[in-house]
Order: C-alpha cells, then sequence, then structure tokens
C-alpha cells in the first residue's frame, strides 16, 4: 500500500530574487505533505483535539536539486520508512509535474528530497509517547525499503 501524491501548485510570494522558489518554501510543502501523512494515518485534527497528541519533527534532512519556477504544479511522494514505539522515519520527494492531476514522468527525478524522524508526542505532558496501535498499524502497513538516498549525512568536502 502506498499513499496518494500530495499536490501543490507554486504561489507568486515563494519565488525569490532568483526568480525561483525560495528554500523556505520546500519546507512549507514538505509540512503539507507530512500533515497529510498523519491525516491518512489517523492522527487527523480530531485525533489531535480528542487525544492532545501529535507527530513533531526533530531532524531533516533536506536536499535541494534543481530549481522550481512560480505557477510550477507539483506532486510530492511519502515513503514511510518505518514505525516503531514513538518515533518514525519517512521521506518526501517533490516533483514538477505538467498539471496539477499529472503523475512525475516515468524519467523525471526529484526537484527536492526530504528525510525526517518525527515523534509522536503528547503535547499536555510535553513528552514523547508511543504512538496507539491502531497509529502504528497504519504506518507500519505503509512501510516501504528506503530509496538511495535516504540515510546519508552530509560531509565537509
Amino acid at each position: 500500500m502506498s499513499l496518494p501524491l500530495f499536490r501543490e501548485t507554486v504561489r507568486p510570494e515563494w519565488i525569490d530574487y532568483n526568480g525561483h522558489m525560495s528554500e523556505a518554501y520546500y519546507v512549507l510543502v514538505f509540512g503539507y505533505a507530512t500533515d497529510a501523512l498523519m491525516d491518512r494515518t489517523g492522527m487527523d485534527a480530531a485525533y489531535r483535539a480528542s487525544t492532545g497528541c501529535s507527530m513533531y519533527t526533530v531532524e531533516s534532512h533536506i536536499r535541494y536539486l534543481r530549481d522550481v519556477p512560480d505557477g510550477a504544479s507539483l506532486a510530492v511522494r511519502t515513503r514511510v520508512l518505518g514505525a516503531a514505539g514513538k518515533k518514525a522515519r519517512f521521506t518526501h520527494e517533490l516533483y514538477v509535474v505538467t498539471g496539477p492531476r499529472a503523475e512525475p514522468a516515468a524519467d523525471a527525478g526529484p526537484v527536492a528530497t526530504t528525510e525526517l524522524l518525527a515523534l509522536h508526542v503528547d503535547q499536555e505532558a510535553g513528552r514523547a509517547t508511543p504512538f496507539p496501535g491502531h497509529v502504528r498499524d497504519r504506518l507500519t502497513a505503509l512501510t516501504e525499503a528506503p530509496p538511495g538516498w535516504a540515510g546519508r549525512s552530509i560531509a565537509a568536502p
């Protein structure tokens, strides 16, 4: 089982002085894709309101691979790499597509990627807590092998 693509369109206010999407907005789009992951795995607004729990990103690694122009249609592919206890690891791959409902071309690489580590947090207690069974089961059912770029670290030349 895999998640549907998250879709977004680049807005004029996201364009920087170099004429392409500013780095902050890649993070914003990835954040929206994480929200969609939470909704699809049972951690939607109703869950957050009733349990006081949410998922917090505690580490991320972003690769900016190509410029994204104003008005571009975007698609984000999300992969859950694992979930256990109170931790989840997942990736997002950002693609520019030909239209708002188009699929990424078979030969198109992503324009950006991110790998994230998140914790399930009890906001009232202020600490991480294990995922409830139904959420853990949904995350586990979505688990895929990591893409080749995942797990890399940043190294000085």
